[in-house]
């Protein structure tokens, strides 16, 4: 007998989709955000060394700042097509699980990350990156297809949640093994450079943990989610580029859609800068924080990245709760309005203390901004079965804008310094805010 299939709305259901945020907000939390950027630091001589790469001579944080925007250029072509062929097949959890196989073997592969062999090296990172996002886009579509409108607020709040609370576990063992690195059998010898090496060693072996803690997590989500809702048919040349021609039909709907096309403009323009401070802010408080010693730079680092995710896990449900009181659009007004403060904060600060406080206030609005900007375009969606083509629609307009954000930010970073680049994220903000205001909550779509 094959196993049963749990209903749409049930507890089964709706947990195991939302356990699927436990197994991959490692990435981003271990890789993205703290002991990556940290280990990548430490490769160079000094802060001001450039790197060496596809022909150019570049700021080290410039070239993570292309790689990763070229990543997501790839995404945002990808996924309308991949997602296209999963919803006509009728199979989009295929295609989640060989992104999320994708992105487990780059983190792994990370292990190797090196100067000498930068290419390489980078490509590992493309793929965790690629592997993560691209396990988004059918992620983010089944949200309508197993929770009811009412409760995909809470359950998308819920996910978030469980994925900060899982990946401070992983990162706090990661912490661990980088400050205390005897305690897990690394050799730190007598000197100040064997016992830094023993460190570089630990977050080495801290990106393998991320890759088999996403991998192994992941089967529950997988075991119970259902294929996906489609039409069952085989792969063939004709379905290759459904997906683009789906994303047309989405376009064209928009226009009989006014609130929901409202809504895309503003999600569209705030999410560039959110995103954008996410990925670089780690690498904003390496370089441009006046931490008194290496050491305390590292620890300082990690545990502003702790503050952000146990914040954010608060975060996510008093603004789930602000939303049910005040409503998403007005809730999501308030909340960039305090990212848009934070980005002029972030131009003046210097000291650790600073960064700290810095850090409490992103992680109030990262969860909340996340999660209530998901749950707020699965409730504006009209009555249809094709939620992968909406959700692609969406996972494209967010990634451009990451591709825009990121851009812009390595321009402003190569010609003047990231400062600048930060507070220039403030005009996103401030647009985001103005186009939310044009959003009619309490109109029914048409």
């Amino acid at each position: 007998m094959g196993k049963t299939l749990a209903a749409k709305g049930s507890k089964k259901l709706l947990n195991a989709w939302a356990f699927y945020d436990w197994a991959n907000s490692v990435y981003t939390l271990t890789i993205a955000s703290s002991i990556f950027p940290i280990y990548y630091s430490s490769l160079f001589v000094s802060k001001d060394e450039l790197v060496s790469a596809f022909g150019f001579d570049m700021k080290q944080t410039v070239l993570i700042s292309i790689v990763t925007a070229f990543t997501f250029l790839v995404v945002a072509f990808l996924s309308p097509v991949l997602s296209g062929i999963a919803d006509y097949v009728g199979n989009k959890k295929m295609f989640m699980k060989f992104f999320c196989y994708t992105g487990s073997i780059g983190c792994m592969g990370l292990y190797w990350f090196d100067l000498e062999q930068i290419h390489l090296s980078l490509l590992f990172y493309f793929m965790g990156l690629i592997g993560y996002w691209g396990s988004l886009v059918f992620y983010n579509s089944y949200l309508p297809d197993i929770a009811f409108e009412e409760q995909q607020d809470s359950i998308s709040a819920k996910g978030f949640s469980l994925g900060y609370f899982g990946s401070v576990l992983l990162l706090l063992l990661n912490l661990a093994m980088v400050m205390k690195p005897e305690w897990f059998g690394f050799d730190i010898g007598e000197t100040e450079d064997t016992l830094n090496a023993a460190k570089v060693e630990a977050m080495r072996i801290s990106f393998i943990t991320v890759g088999v803690w996403w991998l192994l997590f992941s089967q529950y989500t997988f075991w119970v989610l259902p294929k996906g809702v489609g039409k069952g048919h085989k792969i063939t040349r004709d379905v290759l580029f459904n997906g683009l021609k789906e994303l047309k039909v989405v376009w064209g709907q928009l226009k009989e859609n006014e609130r929901l096309k409202r809504y895309l403009n503003a999600f569209f323009v705030f999410s560039m800068a959110v995103q954008t401070i996410m990925l670089v802010a780690v690498y904003f408080g390496e370089k441009e924080i006046a931490w008194v010693s290496a050491s305390e730079k590292t620890t300082g680092l990690i545990i502003s990245v702790l503050v952000i995710q146990l914040v954010a896990i608060a975060g996510a449900i008093t603004t789930s709760k602000a939303s049910d009181k005040f409503g998403n659009i007005k809730t999501l007004i308030a909340v960039n309005a305090i990212w848009m403060l934070l980005c002029v904060y972030a131009y003046f600060m210097v000291t650790p203390i600073q960064f700290y406080i810095a850090a409490g206030f992103v992680g109030l609005v990262m969860g909340g901004v996340q999660s209530l900007g998901r749950s707020t375009y699965s409730k504006f969606l009209p009555e249809t079965e094709d939620t992968t083509s909406y959700f692609s629609f969406y996972d494209v307009a967010e990634k451009i804008g990451i591709v825009i954000g990121m851009a812009l930010f390595a321009i402003i970073d190569q010609v003047s310094n990231m400062r600048y680049a930060i507070l220039f994220l403030f005009v996103f903000f401030l647009g985001g805010i103005i186009l939310l205001f044009r959003v009619d909550e309490s109109k029914k779509p048409l």
